[in-house]
């Protein structure tokens, strides 16, 4: 993975998908036509930085080929402190453990940043998500900029979720007859994604929300076999697309100061970044029933174990 350009395919096949009715995705003989500023708009919200590269982009690019508007929506500000004392170890400890990475660096960072999670780790990983994005050419950037704080407790996962559902309320109402995508929050074992679920999961079934559907963004962690398990469709990415979704990874493996970027996607999750490099396919969830369980993902929830 190296820096790279936009290498996307030079004619786009639209598939029709309407809103996933029974299931079925429809292939069209069609090609692409500009998006058209009058249609209601397909949402993608990405919990953090790389979400949309790892398990939106080919639906987006599906999205794009349709002549829909599409708009990326950041939900947090992606804080990790662990991330940058990763940065400031030398050598790269993506080099020196058991299971062993290329780090875009060389081996070695050459940095000293502070330890508090934000001031560097935000601003170099919100760069590398805007290079993924005008990569995917999406039409608009949202940022919600929301403190990634549903840890701690009860109250604090309660108040993380009311928080994101006022935002996509607002942008719900901004935009009426969207179309609103996320992550499949309750298999993706971080009380992050968990909670914009819950909030999607909520409005959607108060009427605030239509065309909901969710992309199981961790399914790269599971065996090939198994990723399809529940979905009720599995994404085929067409080559031109994944192509240009491979580039959009790349964004998260360059190593380029000069543009704030550090590569902090590869090494924050190496293995889901390669395992979706290699895998043309997203798995696509529809709302979840009323057994749905609300509330942080470390309860237990047996029938996602």
């Amino acid at each position: 993975m190296v820096e790279n350009g936009y290498a996307g395919p030079s004619r786009r096949q639209v598939l029709t998908a309407g809103a996933l009715a029974g299931a079925t995705v429809l292939s069209s003989g069609m090609w692409a036509t500009e998006a058209s500023a009058a249609a209601p708009p397909a949402i993608f919200y990405s919990p953090h930085q790389d979400d949309e590269a790892l398990g939106l982009a080919g639906a987006i690019l599906e999205h794009k080929a349709a002549g829909r508007p599409v708009y990326l929506v950041l939900v947090t500000r992606g804080e990790n402190d662990g991330l940058a004392k990763l940065m400031n170890t030398d050598p790269c400890p993506l080099t020196t453990g058991s299971d062993r990475h290329p780090c875009a660096a060389g081996g070695h960072h050459g940095v000293n940043w502070p330890t508090d999670g934000s001031s560097k780790i935000v601003p170099c990983r919100t760069a590398e998500f805007m290079a993924s994005a005008a990569t995917l050419g999406v039409d608009k950037v949202i940022n919600l900029k929301i403190v990634d704080s549903p840890y701690g407790g009860p109250d604090a996962f309660a108040r993380f979720v009311a928080t994101v559902k006022s935002k996509i309320a607002s942008i719900a109402r901004q935009y009426p007859g969207a179309s609103h995508k996320f992550t499949a929050g309750w298999l993706e074992i971080t009380d992050t994604h968990k909670a914009i679920a819950d909030a999607a999961v909520q409005l959607a079934r108060e009427g605030k929300l239509t065309d909901v559907r969710f992309n199981f963004v961790y399914a790269y962690d599971q065996p090939l076999g198994s990723r399809a398990n529940g979905a009720a469709y599995v994404l085929d990415i067409p080559a031109g697309h994944m192509a240009t979704k491979r580039n959009a990874i790349y964004c998260y493996n360059t190593w380029a100061p000069s543009r704030n970027l550090y590569a902090l996607g590869y090494h924050s999750v190496p293995n889901k970044l390669e395992s979706a490099h290699n895998d043309p396919h997203e798995y696509v969830f529809t709302l979840p029933n009323n057994s749905y369980q609300f509330g942080s993902i470390t309860a237990p929830h047996p029938e996602w174990s």
